[in-house]
């Protein structure tokens, strides 16, 4: 089994059956009596984000690609392998995991990231870096001598990485993300609009609006956004534009191009050429950001692919690990 543990959503690999499982990565935790029980996890704890009574609490237990709530994470991650197996009764055999974590991430990150994995029933725990997973899952001949350069934009990080022969020669890790941009985007209609709006409508406006770069003339796209007016606290709906929209995340865009450009600089030159060559490939879901591709080809002068189904790609990549031994090499049990 492998598990894509990201900060926004978890995805679950078994091996001969592929993805069995993308769920958010929350869980409302209810408390009663001073005894706090586990009311639901992933998408039904997600319908909950913003609307629970005082005695119930939703909980991401990732925060920037690693665990921020180990007892919280460990309930989610039984969970969802009871989910995948259809229950106990009929896998009763502890599973041999993979998981992925950030490039960047520390060595008490990775513990509490084993920790919860083994104490959720795992046998056996591999971790692996999410830009050698994702390089993978893109479908990338990572293991020849030749150098290639993944972007994997997340909900929590930003990995930037260089590999040849199977390994990472240079990477970087930046705490930018899809959470980053929601966060952007709600600050800027609270400072603008004097609006209050949850994490769920932040995240559709990103979704339905979110650009790295105003649209050209004639393509400005509108949404009607409802929150809280700030000023006399009543509801209020308001219109809001994709140059809005484009304008909060300008910050964050420059961020993860300032992460690319400073690995390119510390490439030594025969990794160089072969990025010319090969281009940069984008995975994760912050890939999607609308004209992103753009803005980085420009900044870089490189070629910028967004790999197909770049949702998925860390997960993938981290299921053929588990499956295939050519890239044994490339899990770690530190």
């Amino acid at each position: 089994m492998a598990i894509d543990l990201g900060t926004v959503n978890t995805l679950v690999f078994v091996a001969g059956r592929g993805i069995v499982l993308n769920e958010p990565s929350v869980v409302a935790i209810e408390t009663r009596n001073g005894v706090p029980r586990v009311l639901a996890v992933g998408a039904d704890a997600k319908l909950m984000m913003g609307r629970t009574p005082e005695h119930v609490e939703t909980i991401r237990p990732l925060r920037d690609g690693v665990i921020a709530d180990i007892d919280v994470a460990e309930q989610m991650i039984k969970h969802f392998i009871k989910k995948v197996h259809g229950g106990s009764n009929r896998f009763q055999r502890r599973p041999r995991m993979v998981i992925c974590v950030p490039a960047g991430s520390t060595q008490v990150e990775r513990r509490a990231i084993r920790q919860a994995a083994s104490s959720a029933g795992a046998a056996e725990v591999h971790l692996i870096e999410e830009s050698l997973a994702a390089a993978i899952g893109a479908g990338l001949p990572i293991t020849q001598p030749t150098g290639f350069m993944v972007l994997d934009i997340g909900g929590g990080t930003t990995e930037v990485a260089v590999l040849s022969l199977g390994a990472l020669a240079y990477s970087s890790s930046v705490r930018v993300g899809g959470d980053k941009f929601d966060e952007a985007i709600a600050s800027h209609i609270r400072r603008r609009h004097n609006l209050m709006i949850g994490e769920a409508t932040a995240e559709r406006i990103k979704h339905e609006l979110g650009a790295a770069s105003r649209p050209t003339d004639g393509e400005e796209v509108h949404l009607h956004v409802r929150g809280r007016d700030l000023m006399d606290g009543i509801p209020k709906e308001i219109v809001i534009s994709q140059s809005e929209v484009a304008d909060a995340l300008t910050d964050l865009v420059a961020q993860i191009i300032d992460a690319v450009m400073k690995t390119l600089e510390q490439m030594v030159p025969e990794l160089a050429a072969d990025i010319v060559e090969q281009g940069i490939v984008m995975t994760g879901g912050g890939s999607l950001l609308l004209r992103l591709d753009e803005v980085l080809s420009r900044a870089t002068g490189l070629p910028v692919i967004v790999a197909e189904a770049p949702l998925m790609c860390v997960a993938l990549g981290a299921g053929r690990a588990l499956e295939d031994d050519a890239f044994i090499g490339v899990l770690s049990t530190g």
